[in-house]
């Protein structure tokens, strides 16, 4: 860690709201022995960069599981912003602005992470964070995949007919060359984002303008059904083992 990252105020920010439809009580739900936002807090709690952790969230015991296992949760987001069709960008923008108007705080990074990827590396944070400090024009990073399936093979349906989702510039029926003269897509896979404030606040944007691609190669999984768990609860072993190995043998994990 840099001395100017030292003095650094890196914020990492876990929205978890009280209600689920496809796993009621999802956030709190145990997987490897704690609850499920447990983890993406020790994710927090161990990074080289983050010194502040905070979970925002509508529902009291969530809350408190958090503070329990190492994080803040200095208020309790508004009902009308934690529904099922509430945006990331309203619940940041709450927690941002509360933090500023009740505690003068203001972060210089906001690490998001996502409770429902319980399976990810510290190292991969940190790694993320180290690539938009050496880029000041970046307005947020985003963690990606390389999509199994090409966005310019789908397409969409109306009443009896169908249209191509995605054409390329200049050539015909491009849905039907091979994959190989096709550009590359990617999938926004949650794995781990990282925003500055001034995108959320002044932009109104989760995204913003530039966004740097941080490319995650190995598998990302979220748990979205009971039947995930055993496949991410699997994940978790793996990373876990090669997080320990690499302490011991001092390496320094690969993007």
């Amino acid at each position: 860690m840099n001395n100017q990252s030292n003095k650094l105020k890196i914020l990492c920010l876990i929205p978890a709201r009280g209600g689920s439809k496809s796993i009621p009580r999802k956030n709190i739900i145990e997987l490897l022995g704690k609850p499920l936002i447990a983890w993406s807090i020790q994710h927090g709690l161990e990074s080289n960069y983050v010194n502040r952790v905070i979970v925002s969230t509508d529902d009291e015991e969530i809350a408190n599981i958090s503070i329990a296992h190492g994080a803040e949760a200095p208020f309790l987001r508004p009902a009308d912003l934690a529904t099922d069709t509430s945006l990331d960008i309203e619940a940041f923008f709450h927690a941002l602005s509360w933090l500023k108007e009740n505690e003068n705080y203001e972060p210089d990074l906001v690490v998001h992470l996502r409770p429902t990827g319980p399976s990810r590396r510290v190292q991969l944070i940190d790694n993320a964070i180290e690539s938009i400090l050496s880029d000041q024009e970046a307005d947020s990073l985003r963690s990606v995949s390389v999509a199994h399936q090409n966005p310019f093979k789908m397409w969409f349906m109306e009443k009896n007919y169908m249209s191509p989702a995605l054409t390329l510039e200049g050539v015909k029926d491009s849905h039907s060359i091979g994959r190989q003269m096709l550009p590359i897509a990617y999938w926004q896979n949650g794995y781990v984002d990282i925003i500055r404030p001034s995108t959320i606040l002044n932009k109104k944007s989760m995204v913003g303008d530039k966004v740097i691609p941080f490319i995650i190669k190995e598998a990302v999984c979220d748990l979205d059904y009971l039947d995930d768990i055993p496949k991410i609860e699997a994940l978790m072993r793996n990373n876990l083992n090669n997080d320990e190995s690499a302490s011991l043998n001092n390496e320094r994990l690969p993007v």
